[in-house]
């Protein structure tokens, strides 16, 4: 089976001491209830590829570790789907190296060529035809089950497990996908 992940808050957490409603504030945009995502301005970068520094950006060790044992228990087909925006380049490819997720993954997309998040995923899971996607924006969520029907989305927080809709499920830990 494909499965397909995000980067962000699912094996990178973001920086100590920043909420992620924050992150959203700056991140996202509401239009007459449609999502859309805000690419930041030149200033807004500068702060973002600071905020982007590996030491305000630690992996979160225990999914790392749960996917890399699952890799090498199974045959299923591993992929990492971040809608990172191409100013932040450099600083994903470092991050890449420095925990060594190309030795997990068999391919990586990310957004270089800024698409709006949720479009760029869309894409990306209707291309490998995924069995599986987790992520833990679940606006973005809503806005993929229904153009992917076939796929089980996961929701990935740490607040509830349970089923949300027919094909998106609320976990608290990856290892729930397989419950």
């Amino acid at each position: 089976m494909n499965i397909g992940f995000d980067l962000d808050k699912i094996f990178i957490n973001f920086p100590p001491f920043v909420p992620s409603k924050i992150i959203d504030l700056f991140y996202k945009e509401r239009t007459n209830h449609e999502l859309k995502y805000r690419i930041p301005s030149k200033a807004e970068q500068i702060i973002r590829i600071f905020s982007h520094h590996p030491l305000l950006r630690f992996p979160i060790t225990q999914n790392l570790n749960y996917l890399n044992n699952l890799a090498l228990a199974n045959n299923n087909k591993y992929y990492l789907i971040s809608s990172r925006f191409g100013f932040l380049k450099n600083r994903t490819d470092n991050l890449i190296k420095r925990y060594r997720l190309d030795k997990i993954f068999k391919a990586m997309y990310f957004n270089y060529e800024n698409k709006q998040p949720h479009q760029f995923k869309n894409e990306v899971i209707g291309k490998l035809n995924l069995g599986m996607y987790v992520d833990d924006d679940l606006q973005l969520l809503e806005y993929l089950i229904d153009k992917n029907p076939k796929t089980k989305f996961f929701w990935l927080n740490n607040k509830i497990s349970k089923p949300l809709k027919k094909n998106l499920f609320a976990i608290k830990h990856l290892s729930e996908m397989f419950a």
